[in-house]
């Protein structure tokens, strides 16, 4: 789409004048060491990871990974239309790792123009519990952190139960509510124990979809914070919550989790 393609011309051209900054991070003071598996890193054998969002962050810390430069700040609400600056092309050219996700543009570009000889890593940006704990492994594995990466998959696990009871336990009559989900919340419905009767997105809502959708009947819409376009089912009764996917500043993934459970709480209460 228009609105997600970036201007990677500026980052062709700084690609010469980085060059020297690049080289320099390869020779002299910092030398590289490998982990215990013979991952490379060059902080006491830690791996040093770029990411492109706090999404990735959450994921990489997840697996272990102490070392996280983050490109995109928290303050772009829709990612896909970040414009890379200097510092960024800078920070790839010392890393280990970058980690992107496929509807993200810029990563290839950023490696590219950079002149970097990290390794560049696809990450599969869904927070379905099954699906984070899968890439939370491979991550692990790729870092040299699997104990790092088992131990948080342990705690992930608990905390995770005990919201989804929570959350199951608040449904009115203990039965599961019928709920339209845009298709990167359905892990909230999954938390709720619902399935949806139906998904839309990431477009707007056509007309054929809007009369589709309300003969279902839900009683919730579960949207996306991050591509909201606005009422999603007017006049159908159901109530909508935004589901908010991208962790904070500290990369943590738990609280994404935490929010999504008050939410879906405080709508099946009523409140």
């Amino acid at each position: 789409m228009a609105r997600t393609r970036v201007r990677f011309a500026s980052l062709l051209a700084l690609s010469a004048a980085l060059t020297a900054l690049v080289a320099g991070c390869g020779a002299g003071g910092d030398s590289d060491t490998a982990s215990k598996d013979g991952t490379a890193g060059r902080h006491g054998g830690r791996p040093v990871v770029v990411v492109t969002t706090t999404w990735e962050g959450a994921f990489a810390k997840a697996a272990g990974a102490q070392d996280v430069k983050v490109i995109v700040p928290q303050s772009v609400h829709h990612a896909p239309d970040y414009d890379p600056k200097p510092s960024d092309l800078a920070a790839v050219g010392k890393a280990d790792f970058v980690l992107y996700a496929p509807f993200e543009p810029y990563a290839a570009k950023i490696k590219e123009a950079a002149g970097s000889k990290a390794e560049l890593v696809e990450v599969d940006l869904d927070n379905d519990a099954d699906k984070v704990k899968a890439e939370v492994a491979r991550l692990g594995r790729l870092f040299g952190t699997e104990e790092s990466a088992a131990r948080w998959t342990a705690t992930f696990d608990a905390a995770y139960a005990k919201l989804s009871k929570e959350v199951r336990d608040s449904r009115p009559g203990g039965k599961s509510p019928a709920v339209v989900s845009q298709v990167f919340t359905t892990w909230s419905a999954k938390l709720a124990g619902a399935a949806p009767v139906g998904t839309y997105g990431p477009e707007a809502v056509t007309p054929a979809q809007l009369a589709e959708l309300s003969g279902k009947k839900p009683s919730l819409v579960l949207d996306n914070a991050h591509m909201s376009t606005g009422t999603v089912l007017p006049d159908s009764g159901a109530r909508q919550i935004e589901i908010v996917n991208y962790p904070g500043a500290d990369l943590d993934l738990l609280p994404v989790y935490r929010n999504a459970a008050a939410e879906l709480e405080k709508a099946m209460g009523g409140s």
